[in-house]
């Protein structure tokens, strides 16, 4: 009898190693470990391919010139995704015409400045520290102010000058989303023709 009761248990043994054995090869993938594999059932899935997001702002223009830049990105029919992002800065310098001592004075001096092309330009009023003076742009740098000089003698604009002045003033900022390397590329080419702006990464 005790033979037979071993054999009994021995066979017991078997069979339930049997069992786990094969219950463990079957468990789902994610298991601790799995005794047997099916090259054919793997699938590799390939990571999602994110869409354009990029954001890039060019400026910063005057409320004056920033609706010019506005008419450059029209060619792109950017829609919605073009946005407006207004700061203040302070300028350091500016090129202007000296006071005329009327406003008449001022008038007739625009209307010279028109003559020769000039459009984009400023009377300062009365009630300003420089009345009936003509502004011809403020800048961050004396750099940036020469170069605007420079151009304004180019068109015969003799009487203008280059003075510091720290004033603060609007700039707009035109923001560029879901920007792709093409449209980015479009987008540097138009900024390279604007001499003075900047093309950068929306803060």
């Amino acid at each position: 009898m005790r033979i037979v009761f071993l054999v009994l248990v021995a066979a017991n043994l078997a069979l339930f190693a049997w069992a786990q054995y094969f219950s463990f090869a079957e468990a789902p993938a994610g298991g601790v470990l799995a005794r047997r594999s099916d090259p054919e059932k793997l699938k590799i899935v390939p990571a999602l391919e994110s869409g354009p997001a990029g954001c890039l702002e060019w400026g910063a223009f005057a409320l004056t010139d920033y609706p010019r830049a506005e008419k450059a990105l029209e060619p792109l029919a950017l829609g919605a995704r073009l946005a407006q992002r207004r700061t203040e800065e302070t300028a350091g310098w500016w090129v202007f015409i000296a006071p005329q001592g009327s406003r008449a004075g001022a008038l007739k001096r625009a209307e010279e400045l028109k003559a020769l092309g000039v459009n984009d330009y400023f009377i300062m009023g009365e009630e300003t520290d420089t009345p009936w003076a003509l502004s011809l742009g403020v800048f961050r740098s004396e750099r940036a102010a020469l170069a605007r000089l420079a151009r304004l003698r180019e068109t015969g604009v003799r009487t203008a000058l280059v003075g510091s002045r720290d004033t603060v003033v609007p700039r707009i900022w035109l923001q560029v989303k879901g920007v792709d390397p093409a449209l980015e590329a479009r987008l540097k080419e138009i900024a390279r023709q604007h001499e003075g702006s900047e093309l950068r990464s929306c803060p």
